[in-house]
């Protein structure tokens, strides 16, 4: 299931399309679905990861600048340079890079050897943070151009995200790591099937805006891509100017580009107008597609630096080689 990833999301928008009728009715799932996936996604983390993370906290608070300062910013910029008298697809945008960090970017993390510590820190962190950062994001960025069921919104975070996030955390905790070992693995392609019926039934919310596309919808698509492309670009360029490790680079490129678009359609469809939803589920239709080409360039560059750190450490063990020689012919 994992390799099939990047075409799961685009596919479950289609098959929401073109089930319109049938799945509008069972919206109310949605949140009960996702609660069950945040708390199959927690039971990877504990206190100790996340204490680790806490007592150096500089790279948590580099990956928090980006995911919530940064990339809302240029999320904001670019929407009101393209769609000036448009607040609700301005307010899409912003909610689109309010929203925490992807549960999933823990797969691709892993898959190319990053910082699984980290990202699980930051993910947590960003979770329990989420009632708090989503609508003040929102409220400091749109201010009174939309209504925002502030309170409604920071509640649903709360039960959606936060708390079956700590009941995970604590039931590892308390289990030493055994309820990930023994029921993680079986429950793992749950999360899948999940995000699959989460992005249907989203799907099929905005099915009279996908089934009529316009030169509008078009246009969000382009904007949404160049912009979530920008979160990898940013999240690449600040680890190279830090120095960072492998592990670490790996970890900030994928959360910097990776949303949990899934909560964020979920927020959108419920609290705001069917407008505001297009640009974070425009983002689901190519986020996995995005990650899985960023994690091809991630491999490309690791293969160079191998190459390069095998030709120094050959050019490093000539010398010694030489002077050997030397020695036994004296």
């Amino acid at each position: 299931m994992e390799k099939i990833m990047p075409l799961l999301t685009p596919l479950a928008i289609l098959v929401g399309v073109l089930n319109e009728s049938r799945l509008l009715p069972l919206s109310w799932l949605v949140p009960w679905i996702f609660a069950v996936m945040t708390l199959i996604g927690s039971l990877k983390s504990n206190l100790g990861d996340l204490l680790n993370v806490l007592l150096k906290p500089q790279k948590l608070i580099v990956l928090m600048v980006i995911l919530h300062v940064v990339m809302p910013l240029v999320g904001w910029l670019a929407a009101l340079l393209i769609f000036p008298d448009d607040p609700y697809t301005v307010t899409g945008y912003v909610l689109l890079f309010a929203i925490p960090t992807g549960v999933v970017s823990v797969v691709w993390v892993s898959i190319y050897s990053g910082n699984i510590a980290l990202t699980l820190a930051l993910i947590l962190v960003d979770t329990l943070l989420s009632p708090l950062i989503v609508p003040g994001t929102l409220y400091i960025l749109m201010g009174s151009s939309v209504e925002i069921q502030m309170g409604e919104m920071m509640k649903g975070l709360l039960w959606m995200v936060v708390l079956p996030s700590l009941a995970g955390m604590l039931l590892n905790q308390w289990t030493k790591g055994k309820v990930n070992t023994v029921y993680g693995p079986p429950l793992a392609p749950f999360v899948k099937v999940g995000l699959f019926m989460v992005v249907a039934i989203n799907g099929a919310s905005i099915a009279r805006y996908l089934k009529h596309p316009d030169g509008k919808l078009l246009v969000i698509i382009a904007v949404t891509f160049v912009t979530v492309v920008l979160g990898y670009v940013i999240g690449s360029l600040v680890s190279r100017r830090l120095r960072w490790n492998y592990e670490d680079s790996v970890a900030v490129q994928f959360n910097s580009g990776m949303r949990n678009l899934s909560a964020g359609a979920v927020l959108a469809v419920k609290y705001f107008p069917p407008a505001v939803a297009l640009p974070v589920i425009s983002g689901m239709l190519f986020q996995q597609i995005l990650a899985a080409l960023s994690g091809f360039v991630i491999g490309r560059r690791s293969k160079r630096l191998l190459v390069l750190s095998e030709v120094e450490r050959k050019r490093q063990a000539a010398p010694a080689k030489d002077a050997d020689v030397f020695a036994k012919l004296r």
